[in-house]
């Protein structure tokens, strides 16, 4: 506990540096913003185009240019300054603090970080995931008309579920879970993997123990778990759990599973129509099923509102279209806990009989389940040529790297993958929960220790290294 205090110490005297870095006096000239000095670090990549845009900043695709990367393709993000003007966003400084920390073959990898000193914004270098699970439903419901088959489906949620346990078995929730956060890897010896990505709602919990409420309302409101919408005081790492069952369902079914109109008056997380849209498939939540119910602030204060309406429950069973004791059915359940308490854990879930019937899951996610099955070609990410770095629009940059094909339809042309090779699950180690002080370390360079090549188990923690300071 004293290294973490050390830890955070250390960190919030970088902060309150970055926040007073002094902007220097640059000679950046007239004319177009593109005609400015860059610079000496954005001369180290070579723009390709904008591929996100979100509250907190914008998302580019760029290519390395130092010799020993040069034409390796990475994401950058942008992040907006801070809503008071005095320097670095604190959800970047969150994000950084926390991805610095975090090795892990199922979350994002932070390259590198850059300061602008002229308008003190901030960007992060990522590891470039050329798909997410958006994009990946979005293709199979508007372009195939057909479901994402059970191999690819099982090997997505077991890896999203590794990576999560590791998170929670370091005490960070992320609290921002959703199919747009969650990339797999296109191409490489990553092919199919399955990285967590955007921390800027993660928090470390429990060290020191304090409400969570105070950071304002979190998770998208379709992922956002009854306890939130209901306005608890304290909460924990079951809100993602919550989350994870929502993607689990919407992979099964190819849309939301809880698809609310959020009520975005102000900022109380009471949002009745989403606890509607929950209600309608689950049942209405009693104090016999979730004891700490009447202890909720917006329950009591809405109690007769919200038992007021009646629903004709339909069944989960029936909505994702599962048999009601079959072992997919039985973790969705378990996940979509009204109590957060008897909600499964990552670490539950990674147990479950699920992940160890047929089809078994794999470390590529995105090649074929079963002999004689095809291959799913899916988009890139779509990337907007027409964005600088600064925001502004310009003719695009050369494209010469990228195949006719890609500069064409944006899309990426995989080569026809092996079939997979399933995980060796009864071999699965965890890292220890009863405490911070169980945590192993990562090697001095805080480098990613690469699997055993000959190991098809891939789940081989890095967990926090404490000796290391924030």
């Amino acid at each position: 506990m004293r290294s973490l205090r050390s830890a955070v110490g250390a960190w919030l005297a970088f902060e309150r540096l970055l926040l007073r870095v002094p902007v220097p006096s640059w000679n950046l000239g007239p004319g177009n913003p593109r005609q400015r000095a860059r610079p000496a670090w954005l001369q180290q990549y070579e723009l390709v185009g904008k591929i996100g845009e979100g509250t907190y900043g914008l998302v580019y695709l760029a290519r390395r240019q130092q010799p020993l990367h040069r034409g390796v393709r990475i994401a950058i993000k942008k992040f907006k300054q801070s809503k008071e003007g005095d320097g670095v966003s604190p959800t970047a400084i969150r994000e950084i603090m926390l991805l610095r920390e975090c090795i892990h073959d199922n979350i994002v990898k932070l390259v590198n970080v850059h300061i602008n000193y002229v308008d003190m914004s901030l960007y992060l270098a990522f590891d470039y995931a050329e798909h997410d699970l958006y994009e990946i439903i979005r293709h199979h419901r508007e372009k195939l008309s057909s479901p994402i088959n059970q191999y690819t489906v099982k090997s997505l949620l077991w890896q999203i579920l590794n990576g999560l346990n590791y998170l929670h078995s370091n005490w960070i929730i992320h609290r921002d879970l959703k199919p747009s956060n969650i990339l797999v890897m296109g191409d490489g010896e990553e092919q199919g993997v399955v990285k967590i990505g955007d921390f800027g709602l993660a928090r470390v919990h429990q060290a020191p123990l304090k409400p969570l409420c105070d950071n304002g309302v979190v998770v998208t409101i379709w992922y956002r778990a009854p306890e939130l919408l209901l306005g608890a005081k304290h909460y924990t790492s079951a809100v993602d759990m919550w989350a994870v069952g929502c993607i689990f369902a919407e992979l099964l079914t190819l849309k939301p599973l809880f698809q609310g109109i959020e009520d975005k008056n102000g900022q109380n997380p009471f949002q009745l129509d989403q606890l509607d849209k929950i209600f309608k498939t689950l049942g209405h939540p009693t104090a016999d099923r979730w004891p700490t119910l009447l202890n909720l602030p917006f329950w009591q204060a809405n109690r007769n509102l919200i038992q007021g309406r009646k629903y004709e429950n339909p069944g989960l069973y029936s909505i994702v279209q599962q048999p009601a004791k079959s072992p997919a059915f039985d973790l969705l359940s378990k996940m979509l806990e009204y109590d957060p308490a008897k909600r499964i854990s990552a670490a539950q879930a990674l147990d479950h009989q699920y992940f160890r019937t047929e089809p078994l899951p794999g470390r590529n996610a995105l090649v074929p389940g079963s002999p004689g099955e095809k291959v799913v070609h899916y988009p890139a990410r779509p990337v907007d040529y027409s964005t600088d770095f600064d925001g502004s629009t310009a003719p695009p940059q050369s494209n010469t790297n990228l195949a006719p094909q890609q500069q064409q339809r944006g899309e990426h042309m995989m080569q026809v993958p092996a079939m997979h090779q399933p995980l060796h699950l009864p071999a699965i180690q965890r890292m220890p929960q009863n405490n911070m002080n169980n945590f192993s370390s990562v090697n001095q360079q805080g480098r990613r220790k690469e699997p055993d090549s000959g190991n098809q188990n891939y789940n081989n923690y890095q967990p926090l290294n404490k000796s290391r300071r924030m």
